[in-house]
C-alpha cells in the first residue's frame, strides 16, 4: 500500500488492484519474459534446422529444461537481468547474457545467433500485446456486451421519450436503445478476434544478411516463417530493421473504435440518468458528495468516459507513430512501444467500471411515462405519414402549423384526427395511439442480438 502511494501513474497507485490483471503481459518484468520465451524457442528452432550442422537438435528433455528458463522466470531472476542490464547499458544484451548463466557454455555462441535486437522486440512487444488482448481485455469486453444484452432484453418493451438534437422525437425502448451498442460492439468484438498481428525476423536491415553469411545453403525466409508462426504470429518477410507496426495499428484502431461506441454509451447512459429515467441502486455506506447527501452520482460512467480519453488518445499516438521510422530505423518506436499496456491499462479500467455502473442501473417507469405523456406532439409523423398515403400534398405542412412549438396533449391530439378526412380504418389506428405504444418494432430488434 505505502508503495502504491508513491507511484507517479494512477494504473500503478491509485488504480493498481483494478488492473493488475494486466501485469503478467505488460509489466517490466513481463517485457523480460517474453523476450526469454523468443531466445529461447530461437536456440530450439536453430537446432531443429537440419541444414545447421554444428548445433545437434535438443532432446525433448533439454528442451523441457530450456523452455523452464522462462517458464520458471520469477521476479529474482528479473532483478538479477536488471542487474545485468545495470552494466550493459542494453536490456535485450542483458537478455541474453542471463541466458548464458542457465546453459552450458557450448551454447553460449548459438543464443541470440545472427540477430538484431529488433528480432527479438518486435515479437516479444507484439505477443505481449496479443496476449493481454485476448487474455484480459477481450474478456472484460465480452462481459460489458453480455451484461448490456441482458439488459436490452429485460428492458426492451419499456417505452421512453426519444431526443434527436435535444428535443423530444419519436418514442422508442430503453432496451432498444441498448441493443444498437450489443450490435455495434458484436462487429468490432468480431474483428478483434479475426485481426492478425504481424512479426518479422530478418537481421539487422531485414536482409538476413548475416544469416547467409554464416549458412547460406539454409533457406532462412521458410525458417522465418515456421519460426514466427509458432508463436502464434503471422510473418512478415519484408521490412527494414523494424517490423513497421501496421498490424498493431490496426489492432490499437480496433481499440479506439470500442472506446469510441462505449464513450457513447456512457454519455447517454449519464444524459439517461441526469433525466431521472434511469435510476442507480444505493450502495451502503457510499458518499455521492462532501456536501449533497441526497446524491448518488453516476461515477462509473464518468470514470470510464476519463480513462477511454486517455486510452485514446496514446492509442491514436501509437498507431500514427509507430509505423512512421527514419530511412531504415530509428529508436523512437522503442520508448513509444512501452505504453501500449498503459493505453491497454486505461482501456480495460474502463470497461470495469462500465460493468459497475450497469450493475447499478434501475428504470424509471413514472419519470418515463410521464415525460411520454407530456410530448404527444411526437405522433405527428404518424398523423402526417398516414395523410401522405391518403394522398394529402399538405400532410407535413398541416402537421408543423398544428405541432411546432404547440402544446399538445391526447385531447387536441384526438381532437385533430377526428377532423381529418381519411378512412375510419385509418383514422381509429391514429385514435389507438399514443407516446408509450409508437415505438414499432423497436422490441423485436432487441431479438436481433
Amino acid at each position: 500500500m505505502a508503495d502504491s502511494l508513491k507511484n507517479i501513474s494512477p494504473l500503478d497507485g491509485r488504480y493498481a488492484n483494478s488492473v493488475n490483471d494486466l501485469s503478467p503481459y505488460f509489466s517490466e518484468m513481463a517485457l523480460m519474459h517474453y523476450r526469454l520465451k523468443v531466445e529461447v524457442e530461437y536456440l530450439i528452432s536453430l537446432g531443429n534446422e537440419k541444414s545447421i550442422k554444428d548445433l545437434p537438435a535438443f532432446s525433448k528433455d533439454e528442451q523441457t529444461r530450456l523452455r523452464k528458463v522462462y517458464q520458471n522466470f520469477n521476479l529474482a531472476d528479473a532483478e538479477k537481468i536488471k542487474k545485468i542490464e545495470a552494466t550493459t547499458n542494453h536490456d535485450v544484451k542483458a537478455v541474453e547474457y542471463y541466458i548464458q548463466t542457465k546453459v552450458k557454455k557450448a551454447l553460449h555462441p548459438w543464443i541470440h545467433f545472427a540477430l538484431t535486437s529488433e528480432d527479438v522486440n518486435n515479437l516479444s512487444y507484439t505477443l505481449m500485446w496479443q496476449d493481454g488482448l485476448k487474455q484480459v481485455y477481450l474478456p472484460a469486453l465480452q462481459s460489458v456486451n453480455k451484461e448490456l444484452k441482458k439488459l436490452a432484453r429485460k428492458y426492451k418493451n419499456a417505452s421512453m421519450l426519444a431526443l434527436t438534437h435535444g428535443q423530444p422525437a419519436t418514442p422508442t425502448t430503453f432496451g432498444k436503445e441498448l441493443g444498437v451498442f450489443c450490435a455495434r460492439l458484436d462487429r468490432q468484438i468480431d474483428q478483434i478476434k479475426s485481426h492478425s498481428l504481424l512479426g518479422k525476423f530478418g537481421g539487422a536491415t531485414g536482409t538476413w544478411s548475416a544469416h547467409m553469411a554464416t549458412y547460406p545453403k539454409t533457406n532462412w525466409t521458410q525458417f522465418a516463417k515456421k519460426f514466427i508462426k509458432s508463436l502464434g504470429l503471422t510473418p512478415n518477410l519484408i521490412t527494414t530493421q523494424i517490423e513497421p507496426h501496421d498490424s498493431a495499428a490496426e489492432s490499437y484502431h480496433q481499440l479506439v473504435r470500442v472506446n469510441s461506441i462505449l464513450t457513447d454509451l456512457c454519455r447517454d447512459m449519464w444524459s439517461y440518468i441526469s433525466r431521472g429515467i434511469l435510476g442507480q441502486k444505493k450502495v451502503a455506506g457510499e458518499v455521492g458528495s462532501s456536501t449533497m447527501p441526497h446524491k448518488i452520482n453516476p461515477i462509473q460512467f464518468e470514470n470510464a468516459e476519463g480513462n477511454m480519453g486517455i486510452a485514446n488518445a496514446l492509442l491514436n499516438h501509437l498507431a500514427v507513430k509507430l509505423p512512421i521510422s527514419r530511412m531504415q530505423r530509428d529508436l523512437t518506436d522503442s520508448t513509444t512501444l512501452r505504453n501500449q499496456g498503459v493505453a491497454l491499462g486505461h482501456s480495460y479500467l474502463a470497461l470495469k467500471n462500465i460493468r459497475k455502473g450497469l450493475s447499478r442501473i434501475t428504470i424509471n417507469k413514472v419519470t418515463m411515462a410521464t415525460e411520454l405523456e407530456n410530448h404527444w406532439e411526437v405522433l405527428a409523423e404518424a398523423v402526417q405519414t398516414i395523410l401522405r398515403k391518403s394522398g394529402k400534398q399538405d400532410a407535413y405542412e398541416h402537421l408543423k402549423k398544428l405541432t411546432r412549438g404547440q402544446s399538445i396533449n391526447s385531447a387536441s391530439m384526438a381532437d385533430f384526427v377526428a377532423m381529418l378526412k381519411i378512412s375510419d380504418t385509418d383514422k381509429q389506428t391514429l385514435l389507438s395511439l399514443s407516446p408509450e405504444s409508437y415505438v414499432g418494432i423497436a422490441p423485436k430488434l432487441v431479438d436481433l442480438i
